[in-house]
């Protein structure tokens, strides 16, 4: 992964987080974790270079806050939060729909935040998803009927559960896709629920 589009996908991480509520670094860390996955677990070393980077942007603002109560003095946290430009910016990154948002590196961390992201972008960025993993199918699938008569077994299991991988991710896109689509096509109303039958009376 290019290093500008690694920086590119922890600063979206780290504005998505602050864009819900000020963190303070030792939290704001687990929580990059967590969206980045345990493949790509950060580095205190990686972190705070990119929070020094985006302070100095105007993308953050710091303040301290004491970590507890009570008459010892106790060391202070920094607390990390969004100023106007840190929003501008989390929402142009969530809003670009080009290559970058669906390749691996990059595609779950932009899902981790489609809640902030238009409908149409998201569309785009789930057909494109669908699209990159379709022709990687085609090209994995092939490789398996050219070199499993080569390959001993195990060798060929393990590929073969690469294209059941791609397989069922697949199947995800399509299904979240087609959830999207209905989404767009259902009706906008102002009228309330119905009410739920009253107990032991089942609904049909």
């Amino acid at each position: 992964m290019p290093v500008g589009r690694r920086g590119e996908t922890l600063e979206l991480a780290v504005l998505g987080l602050l864009h819900e509520s000020p963190m303070h670094g030792y939290e704001l860390r687990k929580q990059v974790d967590s969206v980045l996955g345990r493949s790509r677990l950060l580095s205190y070393g990686s972190l705070y270079p990119a929070l020094k980077k985006m302070l100095r942007a105007g993308l953050l603002a710091e303040h301290t806050t004491p970590t507890g109560d009570g008459p010892v003095t106790r060391r202070q946290r920094i607390v990390y939060e969004l100023t106007p430009a840190g929003h501008e910016r989390f929402t142009g990154l969530v809003a670009d729909v080009g290559p970058a948002a669906w390749e691996d590196d990059s595609f779950d961390v932009r899902f981790a935040f489609f809640a902030r992201t238009d409908m149409e972008a998201r569309l785009r960025i789930l057909e494109g998803r669908r699209s990159r993993l379709e022709e990687r199918l085609h090209r994995v699938q092939q490789q398996l009927e050219r070199t499993q008569r080569q390959m001993d077994r195990y060798a060929t299991e393990l590929q073969r559960h690469g294209v059941e991988s791609v397989e069922r991710e697949v199947r995800w896109l399509s299904d979240l896709i087609n959830a999207e689509r209905h989404d767009v096509r259902e009706p906008v109303t102002d009228q309330p629920p119905p009410p739920a039958p009253p107990p032991g009376v089942q609904s049909v």
